[in-house]
């Protein structure tokens, strides 16, 4: 799952910036290269022989930026060399400090040492970050028995790929269910969180005989946790939906979370289930949620997301109009259809605040007398 940052296109959210530990572009890469290279043509070129050796001693500093310690010796070298030649006419006195090129080029070479050795060690956290995020959440199937499935999950803190969303859909004995939430706070911070939630949900599928029973049982599940923590405030919004044998109808429990949309040809249904309770505050006990069954017909494509996609907002702080939007992808293929929601909310918002995470599930269910 790739988590998809003035304002940016959808392409350039979805990839790393080389200054936030992406390789360099090739342009950085020619540029120490070709600055010697025209400096060395110019001088030899121009019969007045310009003064612009000072030139080369950005060379090395250059060279950091994208080559290892070899390579930003030999380039430095190379420079020395340059300024040592008789035919440029560079060693002149009072053209350029020998010495000082000498300092800045070892020195360089030190700060090349020091930033691949913290390269390294970046690529080593990222993968094991992205372990984690594939043992946590790992990436839905394409089908999980009659129900078609795609999500797409955004971390909002910048170059963190887990956080406060989360969704999964799993077949058990009674059926497909699943599940989309938002556990208090971001980043890793909200990482157990997460985790212990998706834990309780995939061994109740097995267990639970209703969605109002997956719901109380996440909510216990959050209680425990935050039992004996001072001033605890561990809390998280969820919706769980619960498919029939056959995906020809759905039973919704919302505890704090939107509802889904469902997309039906063409157009978009607002669904009006009962809001429940948010879980962890140990209500479900006294305040069980209320579902709601909905009858699906073929072609039907339920939409759910998270905060970070119905809260984000333009210049104007007007909020995003998802189910306006949605009319505009309403024919897509489900994996398609997260995809342009999320490139439609990039284009909306310059800055998003909020984890985003959208799941589209499809029900390949027989029409609805």
């Amino acid at each position: 799952m790739s988590k998809q940052s003035g304002r940016w296109s959808p392409h350039d959210r979805e990839r790393r910036s080389w200054l936030r530990g992406a390789p360099p572009p090739g342009w950085v890469r020619v540029l120490p290269v070709a600055l010697l290279a025209g400096v060395c043509v110019v001088t030899l070129a121009d019969p007045e022989r310009l003064d612009i050796g000072f030139l080369l001693g950005a060379i090395p500093p250059l060279a950091v930026l994208s080559y290892g310690p070899v390579a930003t010796a030999a380039l430095g070298g190379l420079v020395v060399a340059v300024l040592s030649i008789p035919a440029f006419h560079l060693n002149d006195p009072g053209s350029t400090d020998l010495l000082t090129v000498c300092f800045v080029a070892a020195l360089s070479v030190v700060v090349s040492f020091v930033r691949s050795r913290r390269d390294a060690q970046l690529v080593t956290e990222r993968a094991v970050a992205e372990a984690a995020q594939r043992a946590v959440m790992p990436p839905l199937p394409e089908r999980v028995g009659p129900v078609r499935c795609a999500g797409l999950y955004r971390a909002a803190e910048r170059g963190t790929l887990v956080g406060g969303d989360f969704f999964d859909v799993r077949a058990g004995p009674r059926g497909v269910r699943a599940v989309m939430g938002d556990v208090q706070g971001h980043g890793l911070a909200a990482v157990a969180t997460v985790a212990a939630l998706l834990g309780a949900f995939r061994e109740a599928v097995l267990d639970e005989r209703d969605p109002e029973s997956l719901a109380a049982r996440l909510d216990r599940r959050l209680v425990v946790d935050s039992a004996g923590v001072p001033h605890s405030e561990l809390f998280a919004t969820a919706v769980l939906l619960d498919f029939s044998a056959e995906a020809d109808a759905i039973r919704i429990v919302t505890c704090g979370h939107p509802p889904p949309v469902v997309l039906r040809q063409g157009g978009v249904v607002e669904l009006q289930v009962p809001t429940g309770t948010p879980l962890g505050l140990g209500l479900s006990g006294t305040r069980p949620p209320v579902g709601l069954t909905v009858p699906l017909r073929r072609g039907d494509r339920l939409l759910l997301a998270s905060d970070g996609v119905w809260e984000a907002r333009d210049d104007t702080g007007s909020f995003y109009p998802l189910t306006e939007r949605l009319a505009d992808f309403a024919d897509d293929e489900p994996a398609v259809l997260a995809q342009h929601v999320w490139a439609d909310l990039v284009r909306y918002s310059r800055t998003l605040h909020d984890d985003v995470t959208v799941l589209v599930l499809a029900p390949t269910a027989r029409d609805s007398p």
